[in-house]
């Protein structure tokens, strides 16, 4: 996704959040602008769409649950200076996808995927609303640069084309492991069987390769849910709920 010198990424993740990254610094290796939304602005759909209009922004990033209020403000005024939005952190709808193609014709929607310990993301699906609109689900697409998808089975044997199975995530964007959790480190980062000497991410999705190459998420392997892009372990709340009497 080459950027131009006159493209404005609209900056608006908190730097604790990986999906930061990219906006940080990707515009200054293109001589790019960033355009820093005030705080507390990323809540209201409005003032986005008021920063985008005014500034000029050309690049956005938005976690679908935000993307459908946006769009929802796009119908009142539409940001024509948008050229691409990436919408990532949860899965997205095709219906917002459609949704985004008729009020926003001019700007491409890119859907990534990618958890935290894959360096923000993996792999990406330009939205098609041609070929998206008889999907029951939008593909996460093919690997970014540097980084290898396996669907495997529970032997870690490849699955073929059509079956599903857990999604591991390899290449030079996988995480060294998790800071101080030894046992959490060995559970989820492998040794890949296909590259000796790297190691590999074990997800906890549920995935298939589908007969274009591009690759399907079909959802968790364990309880865990998104909810607006943060992960939640109901497993966490029920210890919680039970500690109390």
């Amino acid at each position: 996704f080459p950027l131009e010198e006159d493209d404005i990424i609209m900056m608006k993740t908190s730097f604790s959040f990986d999906a930061s990254v990219w906006q940080l610094f990707w515009w200054t290796l293109s001589g790019a602008s960033a355009y820093l939304l005030p705080s507390e602005w990323e809540k209201d759909p409005a003032l986005m769409v008021k920063a985008i209009r005014e500034e000029g922004v050309t690049i956005a990033h938005f976690i679908p649950a935000m993307l459908n209020s946006f769009l929802d403000q796009a119908e009142i005024e539409a940001p024509r200076s948008l050229k691409r939005v990436f919408a990532g952190g949860e899965p997205l709808a095709p219906h917002t996808a459609a949704r985004f193609a008729s009020l926003l014709p001019e700007t491409s929607l890119v859907h990534g995927y990618g958890p935290t310990e894959a360096t923000v993301d993996a792999a990406f699906y330009a939205c098609n609303p041609e070929l998206d609109k008889d999907r029951l689900r939008l593909p996460i697409g093919k690997p970014v640069p540097g980084a290898r998808l396996y669907v495997l089975d529970p032997h870690l044997a490849v699955q073929p084309v059509g079956v599903a199975g857990e999604l591991y995530i390899a290449g030079a964007g996988v995480a060294r492991g998790y800071l101080n959790r030894p046992e959490l480190t060995e559970e989820r980062f492998l040794d890949d069987p296909f590259y000796p000497g790297e190691r590999m991410y074990k997800t906890g999705d549920l995935a298939r390769w589908l007969p274009d190459g591009q690759v399907e998420f079909l959802g968790r392997l364990d309880d865990q849910v998104k909810i607006r892009g943060y992960r939640i372990e109901p497993g966490e709340i029920e210890a919680v709920l039970r500690s109390i009497e």
